[in-house]
């Protein structure tokens, strides 16, 4: 037959679309065309697809041969469509029997001697194959642990042209050397921080405190204190406090670090929340996602479900750490293109570190801060009011009263994300009718008409509202932040004490008694 037809995966964020690939061919002078907007990787599939034919063995068509990829107002990005392009040109040529490739997926990359090599997004587009009701999906054998994770759907990994070949033909599979898998290049900072556990920090009462409010609830924390005192030590501790992801968060996790090539060779899905933490001078683009073409998920994207933690947060640009206030918002990126709008989630609880002035010893007994007043303003304005006023918790952390422990029992990771598990479950039972799951989740209009506050309660924040110490946005992060002490405590509703407690976490006064409480007046929190 001069017609035949396979089936791909274009990826436009981490949407899959499945693509028809169409290959004609017609007489006329020996020409290949490809169509359907292709990038210019993919424009360069026509000379890698007839090199890696006629070097497996195989007679590329001396005619007019037009590939068409369908649908043609979709951008088509990348080398993963080679295989179904070589596949469908020699099912038009009658090398391979068209009833074979029914309800069969293709993706892989061609070497010039027929060699698949990997490529990047294999199981978010094996997700999207399965969800349009493919049985089967042909993978790069490199790809195909990562690919087996999706349940519901056979997944071949083949080496080469001839071994699809002679799966499709049912002749006996050829041996071909293991693939070399490719060096990836990610960054240590994008790696979850393993091994490291609650009791390795001496003291910090107020700190560990904060971190499991914030595990508990899901609720973004702001760490600034001199350096040296704990604050990065404190950060990299709060994904291990937090849950297990559920199998479809993992799955959702699992599919952006494929697209992302963080995944290893021997895959497994994602099973903890991860823990990014890009430098603070990452750019805009890597921050939140970009590139040439169709955009790839940025850092924020791989926090995804996890911890996005940017120490030295003032040293980061203004307007990268700007752009996190929508996602903040949303728990979605979009990155518009010409030619395409791509959308990554970002749910993510973001963690701020830094000192307190740039030679980090304002407010500190430790020296004299050698800033002069311009530079301290300048350098406290970097984090922007709105980002502030984002971040439920904020809490200085100073320097331990001693460099050893005092004897006194430290509380393990282990025993802290056990009461971390209870509180969220209690949130998930109280929102289980709901699209929510977490108390930092649910809009403050739902959580004040369903789950309102008691009378005392709802005095105590209405003065400080009044005396300015609260903006409206901090009215309703308080109310969260109460009831998720409250399901800590294992309580039914927040009382003043744990409303007070929450006003302070969102303040960052000192947790002091009610009775303690000094005049309400200060700035706006």
């Amino acid at each position: 037959m001069a017609l035949a037809h396979t089936w791909s995966v274009a990826l436009v964020g981490l949407e899959g679309h499945l693509v028809e690939v169409e290959a004609d061919i017609a007489q006329g002078l020996p020409k290949t065309t490809l169509i359907g907007l292709p990038d210019t990787s993919l424009s360069e599939a026509r000379d890698r697809v007839r090199a890696a034919v006629v070097n497996s063995g195989e007679r590329f068509p001396d005619r007019k041969v037009t590939i068409g990829l369908s649908p043609a107002t979709l951008p088509k990005t990348g080398s993963h469509y080679d295989v179904a392009i070589a596949l469908s040109l020699l099912t038009a040529a009658g090398a391979v029997d068209p009833g074979a490739l029914r309800r069969t997926a293709i993706i892989g990359e061609l070497g010039l001697d027929g060699r698949i090599r990997e490529v990047r997004g294999a199981l978010a587009m094996t997700l999207a194959a399965s969800r349009a009701g493919f049985d089967r999906i042909v993978v790069p054998d490199l790809n195909v642990g990562e690919a087996r994770l999706v349940p519901g759907i056979e997944v071949y990994g083949a080496r080469s042209l001839r071994q699809v070949l002679a799966l499709l033909r049912g002749t006996e599979i050829p041996d071909e050397a293991p693939p070399r898998a490719e060096p990836r290049l990610v960054s240590e900072s994008l790696i979850r921080v393993p091994g490291v556990d609650l009791e390795d920090i001496i003291g910090q009462h107020e700190g560990r405190r904060a971190i499991e409010a914030a595990a508990a609830g899901g609720h973004h924390l702001f760490l600034h204190g001199p350096p040296g005192s704990g604050k990065t030590m404190l950060a990299e501790r709060l994904a291990g406090l937090m849950p297990d992801l559920s199998t479809d968060d993992s799955l959702e996790v699992s599919a952006v670090h494929s697209l992302a090539g963080l995944l290893t060779n021997d895959a497994e899905l994602v099973h903890r929340p991860p823990f990014i933490a890009p430098h603070h001078t990452a750019s805009l683009a890597s921050l939140v996602g970009g590139g040439t073409g169709v955009p790839r998920p940025g850092a924020i994207s791989c926090a995804h479900r996890g911890v996005l933690f940017i120490d030295e947060a003032p040293e980061m640009h203004p307007l990268a750490l700007d752009s996190l206030r929508q996602p903040l918002e949303s728990g979605l990126v979009e990155i518009h293109r010409s030619a395409a709008v791509a959308k990554f989630p970002a749910r993510f609880m973001l963690v701020l570190a830094a000192n307190p002035c740039p030679c980090g010893l304002s407010g500190t007994n430790q020296g004299i801060c050698s800033c002069t007043p311009q530079h301290l303003a300048r350098y406290r304005q970097r984090i922007s009011g709105p980002i502030k006023d984002r971040l439920d918790i904020q809490r200085q952390i100073l320097p331990a009263a001693r460099a050893v422990t005092d004897g006194q029992p430290v509380e393990s990771t282990a025993v802290v994300a056990a009461r971390v598990q209870a509180a969220r479950d209690r949130q998930t039972h109280r929102y289980r009718e709901t699209a929510w799951t977490l108390n930092s989740q649910i809009p403050g209009p739902v959580l004040r008409r369903e789950h309102p506050l008691d009378d005392a309660s709802q005095k105590l924040l209405e003065d400080h509202y009044t005396a300015g110490r609260l903006t409206a946005r901090g009215f309703d992060r308080v109310v969260r932040l109460a009831w998720t002490l409250t399901d800590l405590a294992g309580a039914s509703i927040p009382t003043v004490d744990e409303t007070h407690e929450a006003f302070q976490l969102r303040s960052g006064e000192p947790l002091t008694q009610l009775a303690d409480l000094r005049p309400l007046k200060g700035p706006v929190q």
